[in-house]
């Protein structure tokens, strides 16, 4: 058997070193485009912002590892075409130019997301980036040392946490964000603006509403124009949201779903026989609502790549889908979610509730308690927990979100939460964890 793998890091490798366990006998090999196979994405701010040493940090697995287990891995190779009644791809070696056909019995689409570049955005001047990968990261780096002046376009995840390593690095930072407020995909309005209040608190000048119309500058930007007025900048950082790659699905048939990205069943099989497809160009199920939905995460894409890699193998098993959980960090706060937000229920038509406790993050007696805030979503007449929401300022204890992400999965009640025999000791709890607080109000309501 000979399994073909397009595209690397999370959902690529993942596939590919499960498969090999799975299945000792088969021919795997890996095609990437860049450099690197397996690396820690969600680390690049924290390399910008001086808290990682170098982006070799980032590096999980190298080629050679890879290969002494033996997994074919050809870096800077371009897989361009896929023909699916001859099972075969078109490739191109972008060190030769040369282009050439490959077989398979089993494929894997693993090729990810590209940064959303806005018309403005398509720009030859300097200083203006995206933030995708390492080589993205190391040119972002460069820029900083000479820049003293930078502007963030968008206030989601990836904005959010450019925002602290900037100032970290000692520029003054302006972020723009089109919506009313920033973390507007993740939080309701509440939580939006706590994240807002602690980015203006570290002297973020945070400016929401805003529509950008272009940049100025020569051969090095030197501001960015918006429909209320220009704001002068060295350093840009477009970071508006991501796209699915899906070219190459198209090319061998494979059926998209409603949003945009690779549709596939439970065992990551698109409609193609014998192509699969996994990762953060790929759709998934979630788990509360049952709808298809693109949620680009790496612990997601990572347990995608996994189940793909049993099943090309030859083996049985099946994606249960997502809740949606997020978590990041900026300066001294740490925000998650998972599952819906009241805003989410409300756009779905769910007849939910919400309830906020604001305490600290275990006992208040304690020298190092923090406040911490939380809110959970459940649906009334049934009591089924839907979602939360933590934002703390001990960026540690939101990471309570999980206890929420693992009952979500089964379809728990507020009561079912309430009931739940959380661990407590003063430095780590409350002397009512504030989760059970927070269900505990629920539960009356609904």
């Amino acid at each position: 058997m000979r399994i073909v793998i397009v595209g690397g890091v999370a959902a690529g490798m993942s596939a590919a070193s499960r498969a090999r366990r799975f299945n000792p006998d088969a021919q795997i090999v890996v095609f990437e485009r860049g450099e690197q196979i397996s690396y820690g994405a969600c680390g690049l701010p924290y390399v910008i912002g001086g808290e990682v040493e170098d982006f070799d940090r980032l590096i999980a697995r190298t080629p050679e590892q890879m290969r002494a287990r033996g997994i074919g891995v050809r870096l800077r190779h371009d897989v361009t075409g896929v023909d699916a009644a001859a099972a075969t791809i078109t490739v191109t070696d972008r060190a030769t130019g040369q282009s050439c056909t490959e077989p398979y019995d089993r494929l894997l689409l693993a090729t990810g997301v590209s940064p959303v570049r806005p018309d403005w955005a398509v720009t030859p001047l300097g200083g203006v980036h995206v933030l995708r990968d390492i080589p993205d990261g190391e040119a972002l780096d460069a820029s900083v040392r000479g820049a003293k002046r930078a502007c963030i376009v968008g206030g989601g995840y990836i904005g959010l946490e450019l925002a602290e390593a900037m100032s970290a690095r000692g520029l003054s930072v302006v972020m723009l964000e089109k919506g009313p407020e920033v973390a507007g995909r993740t939080l309701d309005l509440g939580y939006q603006r706590r994240v807002r209040a602690e980015l203006e608190r570290h002297g973020v000048d945070v400016r929401c509403g805003v529509t950008v119309q272009g940049l100025t500058g020569k051969e090095r930007v030197s501001g960015v124009q918006t429909d209320r007025g220009l704001v002068r900048a060295d350093l840009v950082v477009v970071a508006v949201g991501v796209k699915p790659n899906v070219a190459l699905a198209k090319a061998a048939g494979a059926r998209l779903g409603r949003t945009g990205a690779v549709a596939v069943n439970a065992r990551q099989e698109t409609s193609v026989p014998g192509v699969f497809s996994a990762g953060d160009n790929t759709e998934s199920v979630h788990r509360v609502t049952r709808r298809r939905v693109h949620i680009p995460l790496g612990l997601t894409a990572n347990r995608m790549g996994r189940i793909a890699g049993v099943n090309m193998a030859g083996g049985e098993a099946r994606f249960p889908g997502v809740v949606g959980t997020g978590i990041f960090k900026t300066f001294d706060l740490g925000v998650a979610r998972t599952g819906l937000t009241q805003t989410d229920a409300d756009a779905l038509g769910l007849n939910a509730v919400s309830v906020d406790v604001s305490s600290t993050d275990h006992a208040g007696y304690h020298r190092t308690s923090r406040p911490i805030h939380v809110r959970l979503t459940a649906e009334k007449g049934t009591g089924r927990l839907l979602g939360a929401q933590l934002v703390g300022e001990n960026h540690l204890s939101v990471k309570r979100v999980d206890v929420v992400a693992a009952l979500l999965g089964e379809r728990a009640t507020a009561q079912d939460l309430f009931d739940a025999d959380l661990a407590y000791a003063p430095p780590f709890s409350g002397v009512w964890d504030v989760l059970l607080v927070a269900a505990d109000r629920l539960h009356r309501q609904v």
